[in-house]
């Protein structure tokens, strides 16, 4: 109550619900950050500056279709892929305007020919789970996405691998741990799951990924 957020694109305009964007608050509440001790002007560069007479702490975010906030996370987490810095927030975007993603997690992980790859963790709507039953489905399903990455946003930014999970591991508060997901990606034992929600996801995307 009397906190009003939105989800703008990068000019400022307003999206529509089911659009990622970028998060910003245009109303304040008591306990926001009223400054930075010693240095005012830092203040208003790092969240007032973007966009006119709105806060902006960087994160990203889309309005599902009942107009709730879904935190996407942070717009500056930046992979390094041949010398261009893409954003995971960017490519989530890409991937859940795909029909049939429901919800998808970019990280990168190391790769010896580009620095970083890009990985994609998605969870696909129901009725396109069924066409991923099977292996082959899967790898079907995983070329569609890559390609539309691509083809949305450039071949740069098209991922090594989108990997069909059946959850992602989050936080009670619902942030999604890609630290864990890296640790899939790059071939890892995953680490500490004591804060997921659901400490079993872990070990069902494992056993998932195998069985693929």
């Amino acid at each position: 109550p009397g906190i009003g957020a939105k989800v703008l694109d990068d000019l400022g305009e307003e999206l529509p619900n089911e659009q990622a964007g970028l998060l910003v608050l245009t109303d304040p509440w008591p306990s926001m950050l009223r400054g930075i001790w010693g240095d005012p002007q830092r203040f208003q560069d790092t969240y007032w500056a973007r966009f006119q007479g709105m806060y902006f702490a960087g994160d990203g975010a889309k309005k599902d279709a009942d107009g709730d906030v879904w935190l996407l996370g942070r717009v500056d987490d930046v992979m390094n892929v041949s010398g261009h810095r893409l954003s995971t927030t960017e490519i989530e975007s890409a991937l859940v305007l795909h029909p049939k993603v429901a919800e998808a997690a970019v990280v990168g992980a190391a790769d010896d020919t580009t620095g970083q790859a890009v990985v994609a963790f998605v969870i696909l709507r129901s009725e396109a789970a069924d066409e991923a039953s099977t292996s082959e489905g899967r790898e079907a399903v995983s070329q569609e996405l890559r390609q539309h990455v691509a083809k949305e946003i450039g071949a740069i930014a098209r991922p090594r691998n989108v990997l069909v999970v059946p959850e992602l591991p989050k936080t009670r508060s619902g942030k999604i741990m890609r630290r864990l997901l890296r640790d899939v990606a790059e071939g890892r034992q995953a680490g500490d799951v004591t804060t997921l929600a659901d400490s079993t996801v872990m070990q069902q995307i494992t056993d998932d990924l195998k069985r693929s």
